[in-house]
């Protein structure tokens, strides 16, 4: 199947487009989009790989959904169009990075100048109908991701994998932690961020751990 995504994700990534599950996983959602709203656009469905090319990664930040209202979802995980209120989560992603690094709350929470640095802006499940969180879960979109990850973990080393809340932890429990970084804790919510997200200082430990095998770090 000829997907259009960036080159150095579709070499890696042909022999999983080929497979029976994600033909029937691309007929769902060609479907989804034909008869109802589905965000985001179709064209920003694989935005965090053609944003973030393989051998660029240096960080993976795992989200579950895209966001599910109107103008909200733009590809990247977390992030928000210019111009659109920031959803609580990505509040607390921006307070943490405020008190982790010092660094002010931007005014645009559009994170595709992560993407430019080499983050990977991750959800598990890449489409959603609107109004309706979860609608797209369990179709094979949760199959592909984990490839994603899998590829990454075994060809790369010293990457960041940033895992928050217990349904991101369990798409990397098999992440070889010898040759890379992986970062825990309860997800951004308002339901947990009190609960240890706040002060994981995530962000300072991800610097430190890139400065500390040459890379440079991100820019946040």
């Amino acid at each position: 199947m000829n997907v259009r995504i960036e080159e150095s994700w579709k070499r890696r990534l042909q022999d999983e487009f080929d497979k029976d599950y994600f033909v029937k996983l691309t007929d769902f959602v060609r479907s989804e989009y034909a008869t109802t709203t589905v965000y985001p656009p179709g064209s920003q469905m694989f935005s965090a790989f053609d944003a973030c090319p393989f051998d660029k990664v240096k960080v993976v930040i795992l989200g579950q959904d895209p966001y599910h209202e109107p103008r909200q979802a733009n590809g990247l995980c977390f992030s928000v169009n210019d111009g659109i209120m920031f959803p609580p989560s990505l509040q607390n992603i921006f307070k943490e990075i405020e008190s982790d690094l010092g660094i002010p709350i931007p005014k645009s929470g559009d994170l595709s100048r992560w993407a430019s640095q080499g983050v990977l802006l991750l959800n598990a499940t890449l489409t959603v109908r609107a109004h309706q969180a979860g609608s797209h879960q369990n179709r094979g979109w949760e199959q592909f991701t984990d490839a994603v990850i899998h590829r990454l973990a075994e060809e790369r080393e010293h990457l960041v994998f940033i895992l928050w809340g217990s349904y991101a932890q369990r798409k990397g429990d098999f992440i070889d932690r010898s040759k890379h970084l992986v970062l825990k804790s309860p997800h951004p919510s308002p339901l947990s961020a009190h609960r240890g997200f706040f002060g994981n200082k995530h962000f300072s430990r991800t610097n430190e751990y890139l400065r500390s095998y040459g890379i440079e770090p991100i820019q946040w």
